[in-house]
């Protein structure tokens, strides 16, 4: 996949986004996360680097563009596609067309999120936020943890496609309050840690998606990332870091050792406990993501606090560079390539590096249709 015109991805995202969004994945290890919003087909891969085709000119800004882009869109269902979109479940646009006008083969999924107070460059996670879904909770106590469906509080609800049918994003509109870069994301599994301890932690509970060890899977576990996340309690101030943490790696090889990540003494509430610019917690050399964690361990006793450690499988990138200004994603001719919402999924947003520490309150809907 070629590299993306540089000029007209700064023209479109403006220079600011674009330069965020590379350091975010400068030292990524999975597989390219689609851009949303962005006309063709625009990856950011490991290394911070873009990729594929920007369709639109030099003189184009998302500004201008958004506004038309949801009738275009839907002028351009009614022109059957040249082939069928592999694993999308849809042989043509005709098809995407009925389901959304005749059938009614779709489904919504809304985020009114309140944000959080964060730290400039800093992530902050919106699953304990107020609105819509409701705010989600710590995670249970290792060493079960959790395996999060929708029907958990904190995700969407939705009530799965029926039986031989998969689920797949079309349109996504979003708004934040402030210039920021959303991941959306399927939560698969958390797990609560004794903060006021050195002891290793054993994990035993697993993901229920994203578990194949093939590549070529729908479901493999290629890309799935952790994070440690600060539960409803902020950190007491006490200097840590993350280590000997262990897990199983996307190929199903065991006791492999996460490397150290150095936390934040007297981390806030719902703050990511990484260094700033860090939104995932960094593998062995070599894995490209993880099916299990298994072991947790904290280099301090933290006398007070509250930390979960998750396990998610990114969906897609949802930059919003203009403060209040809703944008309109097409997801069938983009990047996003009707990305797949598994049965169940519990999706969440992370609000990644954020651009200062003022609280951000986001907005976003997606639309997706099955077939």
């Amino acid at each position: 996949m070629l590299g993306t015109h540089a000029s007209k991805l700064e023209r479109w995202l403006g220079a600011a986004e674009v330069e965020r969004l590379s350091l975010m994945m400068r030292d990524w290890y999975g597989p390219p996360i689609a851009v949303a919003g962005v006309p063709g087909r625009v990856m950011v891969c490991g290394g911070g680097d873009f990729r594929g085709r920007i369709e639109t000119g030099l003189e184009a800004t998302a500004k201008g563009v958004f506004r038309d882009m949801a009738r275009r869109f839907m002028r351009a269902l009614r022109v059957a596609a040249g082939g069928s979109v592999v694993g999308s479940g849809f042989a043509n646009a005709d098809e995407i067309y009925a389901a959304l006008t005749q059938t009614k083969q779709y489904k919504r999924f809304k985020w009114q999120k309140g944000g959080f107070t964060g730290v400039a460059s800093g992530t902050t996670s919106l699953w304990g936020g107020a609105g819509d879904p409701a705010a989600g909770g710590n995670a249970s106590n290792a060493p079960g943890g959790d395996a999060p469906t929708d029907a958990t509080t904190g995700g969407v609800p939705f009530t799965n496609p029926p039986g031989g049918t998969t689920l797949h994003v079309l349109t996504v509109d979003a708004l934040a309050t402030l210039g920021a870069t959303a991941l959306v994301y399927d939560r698969i599994f958390q797990v609560n840690k004794t903060m006021n301890s050195t002891a290793t932690e054993a994990v035993t509970g697993v993901p229920t998606r994203y578990q194949s060890t093939t590549e070529t899977d729908f479901d493999y576990a290629g890309g799935n990332f952790l994070f440690v996340e600060v539960g409803g309690t902020a950190l007491a101030a006490t200097a840590h870091n993350w280590t000997t943490c262990l897990y199983t790696n996307q190929a199903g090889t065991t006791n492999r050792t996460l490397p150290s990540l150095t936390g934040n003494s007297g981390a806030i509430v719902r703050r990511l406990d990484h260094p700033t610019g860090q939104w995932y917690a960094p593998l062995a050399a070599g894995d490209t993501g993880l099916t299990a964690l298994t072991q947790m361990q904290c280099s301090a006793a933290v006398a007070t606090g509250v930390i979960n450690f998750v396990m998610g499988h990114p969906i897609q990138w949802v930059p919003c560079p203009i403060a209040n200004q809703v944008c309109t994603v097409d997801g069938v001719n983009t990047a996003i390539s009707m990305e797949r919402i598994f049965d169940d999924a519990c999706l969440a947003i992370l609000d990644v590096c954020k651009t200062t520490a003022t609280v951000t309150n986001f907005l976003i809907n997606i639309l997706a249709a099955y077939n």
